[in-house]
């Protein structure tokens, strides 16, 4: 008899193991549906959401224009060999790119004060580039919303660019103010 009650008990031990070993090794995955038609969304909240990734983003769009592009070099009739804008950068390396801490290194441009210093743009024109080209404002010379790309050459400037009509966003006016 007591060989029977400990077959038994042994018997029921491991049905208790498997059984509490089995409910930890399945997962069970619950899926909730909601067949509610009234399902709502904040609208204000999304539109906030946005908002911030669209002013955190560096290539928003702060403004548009349209204006002509040339070409000038360092060394043109009226340029002096440094740029107009504080401080002013030597150029007489034929120096055309900037580094800018956010941009990375993008192209010089002149522009009218319309744009402050340090203003990025990006300027779209096929004789330029296939791509838009990133460009920050450090020398002045231009008027209205015309914009006077920094050349290596007088040939690249002239015959390059030349002179025509173009369309360019503002990305940041002036240094850092997005």
């Amino acid at each position: 008899m007591k060989r029977v009650i400990n077959y038994t008990i042994k018997f029921l031990g491991i049905i208790l193991f498997v059984v509490l070993s089995s409910s930890y090794v399945h997962i069970i995955e619950t899926k909730t549906y909601s067949d509610n038609i009234n399902k709502n969304v904040n609208l204000s909240t999304m539109a906030l959401k946005a908002d911030e990734f669209k002013e955190n983003d560096i290539y928003s769009i702060k403004d548009t224009y349209t204006g002509d592009l040339t070409g000038y070099v360092y060394n043109c009739p009226l340029c002096g060999g440094t740029l107009g804008c504080k401080p002013s950068y030597d150029i007489s390396d034929y120096k055309t790119t900037y580094y800018d801490e956010v941009y990375g290194t993008v192209r010089i441009v002149a522009s009218s004060s319309n744009l402050p210093c340090g203003s990025i743009v990006r300027i779209y024109s096929s004789r330029i580039s296939e791509e838009p080209t990133i460009a920050i404002v450090l020398d002045r010379g231009v008027r209205g919303n015309a914009l006077d790309l920094l050349s290596e050459s007088n040939e690249y400037a002239y015959n390059i660019i030349g002179r025509s009509v173009i369309t360019y966003d503002v990305l940041r006016f002036g240094y850092g103010n997005n």
